[in-house]
């Protein structure tokens, strides 16, 4: 009957990605959408009333692209380290020269909670425009307790002003901070001490992560920070394997992560770990390709132990200053070889799964929230297709555009 529903949209094709193997096709299909969800999916041809119709004119419809790793809170450039590696430095001899994270530490410490707000605006707005309604985002450009309070407290008012979802992931364990550069622990012992209690009684932090690297964090230390994690009902996240095979997939697998990120360097055991655990992966093709890595995550082996890969920007002012998903796409497709269907699923099913939304969002299925991203495209291949390109015409989030 006639306003049965809020709104119905119809006149186009659907991308359900609710397909494990594909994108889950229906063509000529509509949606309905009530009190922000899909109440109604199917052929356009047995579409229900509603009190207001959306024609997508041919376009196709497909769930709202989640960005599931991103640095998006940041002040300050490193332009400079971008030459400085074309010149011939290492990712490795920036950050110990006091480059990397530490430069962007020093201009976000400075950066006011106003100031870092129109910044990450200004970024969002760049995703929001290639048809994501999701993102999460780290602290971790802090690196002491105000600052990194600082840095979500940012997120969280960026998801309440734009309308977006916002999944906040504290960082604390991104680098070394200079005023504990002579005595590591102490830094360890304030992230588990002091910082992890205040993230979980200000509620600001969705997750925990870290950076397990040679140039960051032990394995060991890493654990130390995990465990407290958990004693506090806090999931975890990885930076994990990107410059060297710590083992961080199996780490990650050992504590039933959300997901273990970057994973370059992943042996076959991590992979097979991550796999049993159900842990996914995520893949950041955007840092791959800034800092011109030559050994690409073992796609073969995320095949073959059925473990969930997704992409996101990894959006950061030192190694993806990236906003754009469609290129993201692109780029998992040309330089990891996945398939277009695969770079798809990537932002919409695996990265729901990786921010442990899954039963909420990533798919077009009934009662699952109405975030779509609509384009003007023959197939949905074509999404992946031209670098640099964004067929995206609208983003809508809980049924209203963006």
């Amino acid at each position: 009957m006639q306003g049965e529903f809020d709104t119905v949209w119809t006149g186009g094709h659907l991308a359900t990605m609710a397909d494990e193997t594909g994108y889950g096709v229906i063509e000529n299909g509509a949606v309905a959408v009530q009190d922000g969800r899909i109440a109604w999916i199917g052929p356009a041809s047995q579409a229900p009333a509603a009190l207001k119709v959306h024609e997508l004119k041919g376009a196709w419809l497909t769930p709202g692209l989640i960005d599931c790793h991103t640095h998006l809170v940041y002040a300050g450039s490193r332009v400079r380290e971008f030459e400085m590696r074309l010149e011939g430095a290492t990712y490795e001899e920036i950050a110990r020269a006091g480059g990397g994270i530490l430069s962007t530490m020093r201009a976000t410490r400075e950066a006011t909670e106003d100031e870092l707000l129109d910044l990450a605006h200004a970024r969002a707005e760049k995703l929001i425009a290639g048809g994501v309604t999701t993102v999460e985002i780290k602290s971790g450009y802090g690196l002491d307790l105000d600052s990194e309070l600082k840095m979500l407290r940012v997120a969280r008012t960026l998801g309440e002003e734009r309308g977006i979802e916002v999944k906040t992931t504290f960082l604390g364990a991104h680098a070394v901070p200079p005023e504990h550069k002579d005595d590591r622990d102490a830094y360890v012992r304030l992230i588990i001490d002091q910082m992890l209690p205040a993230m979980a009684a200000e509620g600001l932090a969705d997750a925990v992560d870290a950076f397990c690297e040679s140039i960051a964090f032990t394995p060991a230390e890493t654990r130390r920070i995990f465990k407290a994690a958990t004693k506090l009902g806090l999931r975890v996240k990885l930076h994990a394997d990107q410059l060297g095979d710590l083992g961080g997939g199996a780490l990650a697998a050992e504590f039933g992560a959300l997901s273990a990120d970057h994973l370059e360097h992943a042996s076959e055991e991590s992979i097979a770990a991550m796999g049993r655990a159900g842990v996914p992966a995520v893949l950041l093709p955007g840092a791959f390709y800034f800092l011109r890595e030559t050994v690409a995550p073992p796609i073969a082996l995320m095949r073959k132990h059925g473990v969930g890969m997704a992409l996101a920007t990894d959006c950061n002012a030192g190694t993806s200053p990236i906003t754009s998903m469609p290129l993201i796409l692109n780029m998992a497709c040309t330089l990891f070889r996945m398939t277009p269907a695969e770079a798809l699923a990537g932002v919409t099913r695996h990265g729901a799964a990786a921010l442990g939304l899954s039963a909420t969002h990533g798919t077009l299925v009934v009662g699952k929230v109405a975030d779509f991203a609509i384009w003007k495209v023959a197939s949905p291949a074509e999404i992946a297709y031209a670098p640099g390109d964004n067929a995206c015409i609208a983003t809508v989030k809980g049924g209203q555009f963006l």
